[in-house]
């Protein structure tokens, strides 16, 4: 409560704080709109397009080079409506204007099929992507940036997805569909990123905070079932993130200040050059507020990032970009600190996480493109974690994880039915690893011995894709892919197929569907403590896929989807077969413990039906609401099928804005979902060794309460003359619900306890733009 009352004093001083001398809100204030409209698969420019923005009279055409220009708009929020001949409308909301700031915007039209029937609605609002007809969803930056209980996070914002699970507000990782967080991949401007968040849990994909700048981002596409074949060596979803260029024509600057901490984006033209350079640097400051005052809490880590993105056009049909995505985390916490906020283990943290890659898109004559990366991303733990109840060491963690990537991707249309993707990926990576694990009485009270790891691997990976779609009739269209894959630590050879289709049943109706195979290789954390391991098959998954969609008006979509994944080839520790290695994170500490033995005879099932009803920012109000029921098991090493961790069964979600002016913004999202699944403990085992010992006769067979949480959200902002200040202020948890996370052994006490996810949890945010 203390650090709820400091919050709210410093929330209070700031929207008590008078604008600066010199500015005046009584002058029309005005901004720019410029941007670019190409053909969406040959990524051509169009001359010709008109630009309206709607409802405001204005509007201009692109040039040769597609780009258009529409300058003295009153400052406010507008959506853009793209036409052209022979081109679907397409109408992109959310396009803020700021005073004296220019908005970029890249449209990308889809050539239309032949007109099936007249029709009233329009569905400009929604994108289609011929390769992707299922498993779809895309936000914007702006639905991303004010997304209540986001922080400017952007997995968080997935969260209120039916497709994602519910488990922990303290960290982010994305359960999608039944899989755990090492099934995901992050893709940004077609370079490979591990792990987008800080403080990464080693091997998989999720962390407390994300490190993507949400001011970078042009939009994201999340694919959570039968993704494309130009995507591989993941089980369960993709998350595609596209950056934006920076200005162009000059120096734009912004300050921050918010729950991940404070810093500046600064953006401009490359000198001499047709380019732009884009670069944020952030610091958290919990740390300093911890020295200084009484802000409620102990618990300081210290984190920030640096990231850019560099933009050069050779030529209008060669461009070169480079991005980076560089962090730092520290932590350091003592027993008395881990003991006060109910910590499992406490130690000192060093992670060091950096992305560097560089992109060459090229158009090739006039039906198509392509793209290559290279990229080196390194990731350095240094980690000394210690047990709470005893003070005894649990890990020591020196890892040292490199990995040199090469990645293509073609696109092709032949003709105006048919169009192919290929490509290839080349991986080189190459991990150190000085680590010791301790020995330890494992989860079911079983004694494990201590383990040294001291490895120096050298590994490649190596994968191709094509895939043909074919569009025989105004209604039908059809994607078939291939997709093989080879990695040399494991000397595996992997075939994915996959295949999507969608059928319009009138211009308002499709029935759409994906099946496909899906292979990943094992963390090389896993793999490294035996070289058995290496022998291992790889996990695999089939997606099964059917779907409705219908728009409700123009900018309201519905979704209706049910699925059916099946897993095989899961690793299992056969001293433990009744656990799932994979979903080992979530039992105990947050790591991988070290295994001595480990089959591949482990299999999963995951199945649900999804109901989605979205609604664009078309005047004032957008939403989205979503319902699933879904059931998510695996089967042990002993046989037997039992519940996963991250199994609610069901999931409700409503989430919402209202935009009265180009002032002010209200939202909230509310989410409800069944209890986690939980193994009791064995309470003669746990009080005879006073530590945690699971009931093997009953795993995963109790649940935690149901979870439910609101988030409210307002903004507010100031239009000033060269300026632009806006701020926003969030309150998690709103009723304050005592939200399980998870339960534990209190060795103090020697009794089983709970650890409780956030409570009443306020959240600021500024943004000053000049």
């Amino acid at each position: 409560m203390r650090q709820t009352s400091f919050l709210l004093y410093v929330l209070i001083g700031l929207l008590a704080t008078k604008p600066v001398t010199g500015f005046t809100q009584n002058k029309k204030l005005v901004g720019t709109i410029k941007g670019q409209v190409v053909d969406g698969e040959t990524q051509l420019p169009l001359l010709g397009a008109n630009v309206v923005l709607v409802g405001a009279g204005l509007g201009d055409a692109t040039d040769e080079a597609g780009r258009f220009e529409v300058q003295n708009v009153a400052v406010g929020s507008y959506s853009l409506q793209f036409g052209h001949i022979a081109y679907e409308l397409w109408v992109i909301p959310d396009v803020v204007v700021r005073s004296k700031r220019t908005s970029f915007v890249t449209a990308e039209l889809k050539m239309s099929s032949v007109e099936m029937e007249q029709v009233v609605v329009s569905t400009g609002y929604f994108r289609d992507v011929d390769d992707q007809p299922t498993s779809l969803t895309n936000f914007s930056s702006e639905e991303i940036r004010r997304a209540p209980g986001s922080a400017g996070d952007v997995s968080r914002i997935l969260m209120s997805l039916p497709s994602v699970a519910k488990v922990n507000d303290q960290n982010n990782g994305l359960i999608v569909r039944g899989g755990s967080p090492v099934e995901n991949a992050f893709v940004i401007d077609n370079i490979e990123v591990p792990n987008i968040n800080h403080f990464p849990t080693q091997g998989a994909s999720g962390g407390p905070i994300g490190m993507v700048n949400v001011d970078f981002i042009r939009d994201v596409d999340f694919f959570t079932a039968g993704f494309p074949v130009a995507f591989g060596d993941r089980l369960s979803s993709v998350m595609n993130i596209s950056f934006r260029e920076g200005n162009r024509d000059e120096f734009d600057g912004q300050l921050d200040l918010n729950f991940a901490g404070f810093g500046g984006v600064a953006e401009g033209p490359l000198a001499g050059v047709d380019g732009s350079w884009l670069v944020s640097l952030r610091r958290s400051y919990l740390d300093l507020l911890v020295d200084a005052i009484d802000v409620g809490t102990t618990v300081a880590p210290r984190f920030g990032d640096l990231q850019w993105k560099l933009v050069y056009d050779r030529n209008p049909r060669h461009k070169i970009t480079t991005i980076g995505l560089w962090g730092e985390d520290r932590n350091a916490n003592d027993r008395e600190v881990a003991i006060e906020n109910d910590m499992l283990v406490f130690g000192d943290q060093d992670i060091s996480e950096r992305t560097t890659g560089v992109n060459w898109r090229a158009l090739w004559g006039g039906n198509g493109y392509s793209k290559t990366s290279v990229s080196l991303t390194a990731t350095k733990f240094d980690e000394d974690l210690f047990e709470t109840g005893s003070a005894d060491l649990l890990v020591r963690n020196r890892s040292d994880e490199r990995s040199w990537k090469l990645r293509n991707v073609n696109h092709f249309r032949l003709s105006d039915s048919y169009s192919i993707d290929f490509g290839f990926e080349a991986k080189r990576l190459r991990v150190d690893y000085d680590n010791f694990y301790a020995d330890y009485t494992d989860a079911l009270g079983g004694s494990v011995d201590a383990l040294a790891l001291n490895a120096n691997i050298s590994a490649s990976q190596l994968g191709g894709f094509a895939g043909a779609t074919f569009e025989p009739s105004s209604r039908l269209t059809t994607t078939l892919g291939l997709r093989a894959d080879y990695a040399s630590l494991t000397k595996n050879v992997v075939v994915s197929p996959r295949l999507s289709f969608s059928y319009k049943l009138g211009e308002l109706t499709a029935i759409t569907g994906s099946v496909g195979l899906f292979h990943q290789n094992l963390p090389l954390l896993l793999m490294a403590q035996n070289d058995a391991h290496r022998n291992l098959a790889q996990p695999s998954s089939r997606h099964f896929v059917l779907g409705l969609n219908r728009f409700l008006t123009e900018n309201t979509k519905l979704t209706l989807e049910v699925y059916h994944k099946s897993y095989d080839h899961f690793p299992i520790d056969p001293q433990q077969p009744g656990l799932f290695v994979l979903d080992e994170l979530f039992y105990r500490y947050g790591f991988f413990f070290n295994h001595a033995e480990l089959l591949a005879n482990g299999k999963a099932s995951s199945r649900g039906i999804e109901l989605t009803v979205q609604k664009k920012l078309a005047e004032s109000i957008y939403g989205l609401a979503s319902g699933s029921w879904f059931r998510s098991r695996y089967k042990g090493g002993d046989g037997i099928w039992r519940n996963r961790v991250f199994d609610n069964r069901f999931a409700v979600s409503l989430e919402g804005g209202w935009r009265p002016n180009s002032k002010w913004e209200f939202s909230l999202r509310w989410i409800l979902a069944g209890g986690a699944p939980f193994t009791p403990f064995d309470q003669c085992a746990s009080t005879a060794l006073n530590r945690a010992v699971l009931d093997e006769t009953r795993i995963n067979d109790s649940r935690q309460p149901a979870y439910h949480s609101l988030n409210l959200r307002f903004d507010r902002r100031f239009h000033y003359s060269g300026s632009n200040l806006v701020f926003y202020l969030s309150v998690w948890n709103a009723y304050n619900r005592e939200n399980v996370a998870g339960v534990f052994w209190n060795q103090h006490e020697n009794r089983p306890d709970v650890i409780r996810q956030w409570t009443l949890l306020p959240i600021f945010g500024l943004e000053f733009e000049f």
